[in-house]
């Protein structure tokens, strides 16, 4: 007999071998790799996912992480945003009977005059955005001003919200206004909390509430009920980050709730408007009556399928769907990119509020971190406002896609809220060391002067 000491037993060559019977049978399959049964096989699996989550998380804490992530998907953001201008807006161009590259000029003058200001912008210093606080807020409220002046605010499907500039080129001061309150706001609050004022609620409200005030009736003015939506949802953001009670938060909530109802019902149009959302009356069900915008904005977005019809070629955008080029452009992306499109351009959006708001907790003081969250909650706040009325679950409002939708104003001031929050991603702990073992690119050694102070400092 074969006789051999192995203990109990023992795998030899894929057989096992005993002390007293020797070689009997071949392993079996669940017991084959390296002895390990199938729950270590599992444990070990298991392991190597954790250790590739863990992985993640570590790319994720890098410093340079959100600033790579805001550069990264503000490009994607305009790339997508001209492609899509150019597909919708040539169709619309060409029956008022212009150019059909005409309004994607425009958009793309915009964002190469927006590209030098987001560079400037994110090489700057938080002392210059507050030096600019006032300014940008006495800018805004001009420009506000000047809209209601019967023969400069130019008006376009009831609301006046436009300076003509010349040509196909339009100034909309209520775009400036959003970045004015947010930046004028995160000033005040930061020079209240410098003083140990904002343990009193009464400070944080004024004159924040008053400011803002103002700038909503302005806008209200031109008839802009998305714009000044918009607005509020900047005052609230605000008010939340600097700690404002639970109570006087949620009677604020309230109380601006009741305020928009009633700005909805105080105008015919805008009442139709919530009634059509709030009712399944059949009358509403007509595609081509005075709900046609949400109607065919849902046949763009079920026409699209899983992958789309195909880049330019939506047939919505034909004048069956009103505004396609700007308040409805996700429709016209639902359709010819499909579902796999939306999906990418809400992710895009997610990964700029993950980015924007893991700033704004980083940062080490109140201005940046009050103006961080401001304008994330801002561009993405916007962005879920957009998406939700043409999907149907908010009212249509009126407000464009950031950075996608056709508007020189939008884009250029969307551009230059993102450079801020560019410049503040620069200073989180450990960014500007890495930024330095980096070395500057070629671009932007000629802005470099802008952080020189910092970097002295520092």
């Amino acid at each position: 007999m074969f006789q051999v000491w192995v203990g109990p037993a023992q795998k030899l060559e894929g057989m096992y071998v005993t002390a007293e019977t020797g070689p009997v049978q071949d392993a079996p399959e669940e017991e084959r790799d390296d002895g390990l049964p199938g729950a270590g096989r599992a444990q070990g699996a298991l392991a190597e996912v954790v250790g590739r989550v863990r992985a993640a998380q570590a790319l994720l804490d890098r410093p340079l992480t959100s600033y790579y992530l805001i550069a990264g998907i503000t490009t994607l953001l305009l790339c997508l945003g001209l492609v899509m201008v150019l597909s919708t807006s040539s169709v619309v161009d060409l029956a008022n009977g212009v150019s059909p590259y005409r309004d994607f000029m425009v958009q793309l003058i915009g964002i190469v005059v927006g590209i030098p200001v987001l560079l400037i912008a994110s090489r700057s210093q938080p002392r210059l955005f507050r030096a600019a606080a006032y300014p940008l807020l006495a800018v805004s409220i001009i420009g506000l001003c000047l809209v209601l002046i019967p023969g400069v605010g130019q008006q376009a499907n009831g609301a006046t919200r436009w300076i003509n500039l010349g040509g196909p080129l339009h100034f909309q001061p209520s775009e400036l206004a959003k970045l004015a309150l947010a930046v004028w706001g995160a000033d005040l609050l930061a020079r209240k909390e410098k003083l140990g004022m904002l343990t009193d609620w009464r400070h944080m409200l004024v004159p924040l509430l008053p400011g803002t005030g103002i700038l909503a009736l302005l806008v209200m003015g031109g008839n802009d009920l998305g714009t000044t939506s918009i607005l509020l949802i900047i005052f609230l953001a605000l008010l939340w980050i600097a700690g404002t009670p639970g109570r006087v938060f949620a009677t604020l909530l309230i109380l601006m709730g009741l305020v928009l109802v009633l700005l909805m019902v105080a105008e015919q149009y805008r009442s139709q408007r919530l009634l059509m959302f709030l009712s399944n009356s059949p009358a509403n069900s007509n595609p081509l009556g005075q709900n046609m915008q949400a109607i065919q904005g849902k046949y763009a977005l079920g026409s699209g399928g899983i992958f789309g019809v195909g880049l330019g070629a939506s047939r919505e955008k034909w004048g069956w769907l009103p505004e396609s080029t700007s308040d409805f452009i996700f429709a016209v992306i639902g359709e010819e990119l499909g579902l796999v499109g939306t999906l990418c351009v809400t992710a895009l959006y997610g990964g700029l509020a993950f980015a924007g708001l893991r700033v704004a907790r980083r940062v080490p003081d109140t201005f940046s971190k009050l103006l961080t969250a401001a304008i994330t909650i801002w561009i993405v706040g916007q962005a879920v406002v957009n998406i939700g009325a043409v999907i149907g679950v908010f009212p249509i409002t009126g407000v464009p896609l950031p950075l996608v939708s056709q508007g020189l104003s939008s884009v250029l001031v969307t551009m230059l809220g993102l450079g801020m929050l560019m410049s503040f991603a620069r200073r989180e702990p450990g960014a500007s060391q890495a930024l330095a073992a980096r070395g500057a690119f070629p671009w932007g050694r000629p802005l470099s002067w802008l952080s020189r102070g910092s970097r002295h400092r520092g």
